[in-house]
């Protein structure tokens, strides 16, 4: 396999130079934006968790991936931009299911296998219809769910991952529309998920620290 073998899948992109999308490279500094605020969040809390700073890097990790994907483009990058995310989405959700709904490890980590399963059907079925956005569906439906379910039993997160799930329906729907649009906005508006995602993250991570494992007080 020829690692840099280019890829070019945004409207941004009209060639192989490095800096062929500026814009959508630039925007990852969202990311790193939304993983400082959690650092700050985490310092104001007064305690220093090591999953949640393990999450706060993976933040960061994906803002430098996604920078790596949008200006070297190609076979090694992409696995860079993407490495990150699914590691914060699997971590992410083993920690929601431990500390918000109060979960044991053996349940924990069957519900991330059968996560896991999830993800690889819904992605098969529903790539034909919206491409490469399919593989992020599930993670939405995990958001919504979950934060449905917390609210209802008004656990601090609950309103958190619902904000976040908004925020990721309205990013998702910007990248599934991003190539359809090309030739109305040249540039595409990819860029626009970086920064509806960063926000995603932030609002994730504000979860992670400021919400106890069930059944404990907040402080």
């Amino acid at each position: 396999m020829d690692w840099t073998a280019p890829i070019d899948i945004y409207c941004e992109r009209l060639g192989p130079d490095f800096w062929a999308e500026p814009i959508n490279a630039i925007t990852n500094l969202g990311f790193l934006i939304a993983a400082a605020y959690g650092f700050a969040t985490q310092r104001r809390a007064g305690r220093i968790d090591p999953a949640v700073t393990t999450l706060i890097a993976l933040v960061a990790a994906i803002g430098i991936g996604s920078f790596l994907f949008h200006t070297f483009a190609n076979r090694w990058s992409a696995l860079a931009d993407v490495i990150p995310i699914t590691l914060f989405i699997y971590i992410y959700l083993g920690l929601a299911l431990r500390r918000f709904f109060g979960l044991s490890w053996l349940a924990a980590v069957a519900l991330l296998l059968a996560f896991f399963v999830f993800n690889l059907l819904a992605e098969r079925l529903l790539a034909p219809l919206i491409s490469g956005s399919a593989a992020y569906v599930p993670a939405l439906l995990a958001m919504l769910v979950c934060g449905g379910v917390l609210t209802a039993w008004r656990h601090p997160a609950g309103r958190y991952l619902l904000m976040a799930g908004g925020v990721f329906l309205v990013s998702l729907t910007v990248r599934t529309l991003d190539l359809p649009l090309c030739d109305a906005a040249p540039l595409g508006i990819h860029w626009a998920w970086h920064l509806l995602n960063a926000v995603t993250l932030a609002v994730l991570l504000k979860a992670a620290v400021a919400s106890p494992m069930r059944g404990t007080k907040a402080d």
